[in-house]
């Protein structure tokens, strides 16, 4: 604060000292103002007087010009007087002429100096009144300056001393809070004292505890400490999957470029320097062509044994090199590929050696033909590098005392040193290859086939090199990610003893994470543990489980579907009916009107004998339909009848809904039974694969070796026995739960039928 008061306080010095400046120099102007306007007024009193000098000069010249002229007027009447006297009015009149020419001159540079006068007296002012102007605004800003710096200064200095206020304040209340602090910290202390006491007793017991009651720490030891699962690094695993990805697009580019590559080269060994299709070739030759007919059996397998490597890396899994033991097989494929190289490289040489020997090779051939031969003995040494290299890879995952940790960076950087000559090599093939293709296109007896079969060759080759590039770049660009991500192993162990443990390791983490995903699930409405038990075996066999009443919903919607289609039918046939009996009665009408008619014709003349006659035709009608209704006796009979045929159907109806009831029943019964028995002998089948790789395991690791102590594997021994007791145990009470349920289902199946 009191550095900010000191600036703030020079800071004002600095603008009192610019206003005072200003005002000295406003005061200056404005006596220089003073002076000018005075120099101004005198100048405008000479110019005032002589403009009116010359207002009396003017008036003298119109004087003498009015003299001269009555002069003249006289001396036309008196021409001897002026003749005598001409001589003196000459004289006068030029000394009139020369006093007004004076007169003149003079008037005229008065005239310019009070021009030029008043021009620069303007002048003066104008710049005089801007200059006036600024620095009134000047001043005017300077002030409104000062005056919002003095308001701004005031309120600082009140800020400041509200806060100096406060920080008093605020150190008052720290300062006993200090002392609050210090009587805590001496209580804290003897607290401390005291917990440390408590604690170092309670450490001493649960160090005896731990001797006495823990078996061992697998921590401590390297053999045990294996057996523990490491921390699961997702990113890690993303990325080597991406990496296995890229690595396997690579291979299967290489693979497809050696399969052009061998079949190309078969085909250039039958057509050059011999065609087969005009001569034969020499054994040499035939048999170099027979073993390049083999080479998809010997290369297709590298890309398989890429793909299922990448396959095994995914991101619930654990990827060091003693976990990846599809590395093995790959390596074994290489190998294989590796023999079948070494097998076709006497005859390849062989093969280049006889061509030199032709007719048709030139020195510029042979010279190239030479080149080759020894690219493909560097060629096949590449491979016998990288085959070393990838089976020292291989051999954690088999035998972790062949390779140590310390030596994978060395052997990742050879890895990625091999590639690199591979791609050199591969570049100088290409080269050497289009040179050959060249000189053997100027040959006599080269043939249009030859040419074709040259050029998918240098293509061959130059996807062989792409491929060979790209692959030696990514191994390089990724080489430090391969040393460290490939190497880690449990927490506060350095590596994995044995493919053994690592193996266990693995499905201790399936374990884990298929626990930790249970755990995820949502959990549902808690249910008293004991009401769980009790009604575990209710639910498993209850006749009104889901599916059983999902085959009932079933079946009950098929006969609701076989009574709606009875429906319809018996609907239609009731419509049928109805048509016919409209049809008759259309029928009966229109015989009845036309019997009408007729007698209405006949006996026109009579209507009321007519109308006579319609009525007892209408009687006549009616008569016989009452005449076809029953009798009461008749009709009582059937009502009889058909109420006992009626009573009869409701009976069996009700009889058969109770015979389905039952059977429903009995069916939902037999499938909860079925639905016990098939979970039992499920659970059988789970405990005896439990039971079988508790004995694995037991067999494992008295063969591995890991237990020193014969103390520790005796407690080992003794607890998988117990487990293998209780497993029996719950075998034979599964058993009989089982033949209890068979006798069960034996019972209602008969019952059923």
């Amino acid at each position: 604060l009191a550095s900010l008061v000191f600036q703030l306080r020079a800071q004002n010095q600095v603008l009192k000292k610019g206003v005072v400046d200003e005002q000295a120099n406003s005061a200056s102007l404005k006596e220089q103002l003073k002076m000018k306007d005075q120099s101004l007024r005198k100048l405008q009193q000479e110019m005032d007087s002589l403009t009116f000098r010359n207002q009396q000069l003017a008036k003298r010249v119109e004087l003498l010009q009015d003299e001269l002229a009555l002069s003249e007027a006289r001396g036309k009447k008196n021409k001897k007087s002026v003749e005598s006297s001409s001589q003196l009015s000459q004289e006068q009149k030029s000394v009139f002429n020369e006093d007004l020419q004076k007169k003149i001159e003079e008037n005229e540079r008065l005239h310019i100096l009070f021009f030029e006068a008043d021009e620069q007296h303007k002048r003066l002012e104008a710049e005089l009144r801007s200059r006036l102007e600024v620095l009134e605004t000047d001043a005017a800003q300077h002030q409104a300056v000062v005056d919002s710096l003095t308001k701004k200064y005031t309120e600082t200095i009140e800020k400041l001393q509200n806060d100096k206020a406060k920080l008093e304040i605020k150190s008052q209340t720290l300062e006993r809070e200090a002392k609050d602090c210090r009587l805590r910290t001496e209580e804290c202390q003897q607290q401390l004292k005291n917990l440390q006491a408590a604690l170092g007793s309670r450490l001493e017991e649960s160090l005896c505890i731990i001797n006495e009651k823990v078996p061992f720490n697998d921590t401590r030891s390297a053999r045990y400490n294996a057996l523990n699962v490491p921390l699961h690094n997702r990113r890690n695993q993303l990325k080597l999957r991406d990496l296995a990805g890229q690595a396997l697009a690579f291979v299967q580019e290489l693979v497809t470029a050696l399969l052009n590559f061998h079949t190309y080269t078969e085909q250039k060994v039958q057509i050059f320097p011999i065609d087969s299709a005009t001569d034969t070739i020499s054994p040499l030759n035939q048999k170099f062509s027979q073993y390049l007919h083999e080479n998809a059996s010997y290369v297709r397998p590298l890309e398989e044994g890429m793909l299922h490597l990448f396959e095994s890396i995914t991101e619930d899994t654990v990827t060091v090199l003693e976990t990846t033991v599809k590395l093995k097989a790959f390596s074994e494929q290489l190998a294989s590929y590796l023999g079948f190289l070494r097998k076709i490289l006497p005859y390849q040489l062989k093969s280049l050696e006889e061509e030199c020997e032709s007719s048709l090779c030139t020195a510029a051939l042979r010279t190239r033909n030479m080149e080759l031969h020894r690219d493909m003995k560097r060629l096949t040494a590449v491979f016998e590098k990288l085959h070393t290299y990838v089976s020292l890879l291989a051999l954690p995952s088999t035998r972790p005392e062949g390779l140590l940790r310390t030596n994978y960076n060395f052997v990742f950087t050879n890895i990625a040193a091999s590639l690199h000559g591979f791609h050199d090599i591969l570049k100088d093939i290409s080269k050497h290859y289009s040179q050959k293709a060249a000189l053997e296109q100027e040959v006599p007896t080269a043939t249009q086939k030859l040419i074709t079969t040259n050029d998918c060759i240098l293509s061959s080759v130059a996807a062989l090199t792409n491929g060979a590039g790209k692959m030696a770049s990514f191994f390089s660009s990724n080489l430090e990610h391969f040393s460290t991500s490939l190497s880690y192993g449990p927490k506060g162990g350095a590596e994995f003893i044995s493919p053994l443990s690592a193996e266990c390791m693995l499905q201790y983490k399936k374990k884990a994470a298929a626990y930790v995903k249970s755990l995820k699930k949502p959990c549902a409405d808690s249910v008293p543990y004991e009401e769980a038990l009790a009604n575990r075996r209710v639910l498993l066999s209850s006749t009104e489980s889901r599916e059983g009443l999902a085959q009932q919903v079933q079946q009950s919607l098929e006969k609701i579907a076989k009574l709606e289609q009875e429906k319809e039918h018996w609907m239609l046939e009731a419509q049928l009916a109805k048509i016919k009996l409209e049809k008759e009665n259309q029928k009966l009408k229109n015989s009845l009107s036309g019997h009408l008619t007729e007698t209405i014709q006949e006996h026109s003349v009579l209507p009321n004998i007519a109308e006579q006659k319609k009525e007892t035709t209408e009687k006549s009608l009616r008569e016989p339909i009452k005449s076809t209704s029953l009798a009461p006796d008749v009709e009582s009979r059937e009502d009889l009848i058909k109420t006992h045929y009626m009573a009869r159907i409701a009976e069996l109806t009700s009889h058969l809904q109770l015979a389905d009831s039952k059977s429903v029943h009995f069916h939902a019964e037999c499938r909860a039974l079925a639905k016990r028995l098939s979970l039992a002998e499920k659970s059988k089948e789970s405990l005896t694969e439990e039971l079988k790789l508790a004995s694995q395991n037991i067999t494992r690791l008295q063969a591995s070796k890991f237990f020193c102590n014969h103390d520790e594997l005796m407690t080992t021994k003794r607890s998988y026995e117990d487990q293998l007791s209780m497993m029996s145990d719950h075998l034979c009470s599964m058993n009989e739960t089982l033949t209890k349920q068979r006798e069960e289902i034996d019972t209602l199946k008969m019952t059923s039928k």
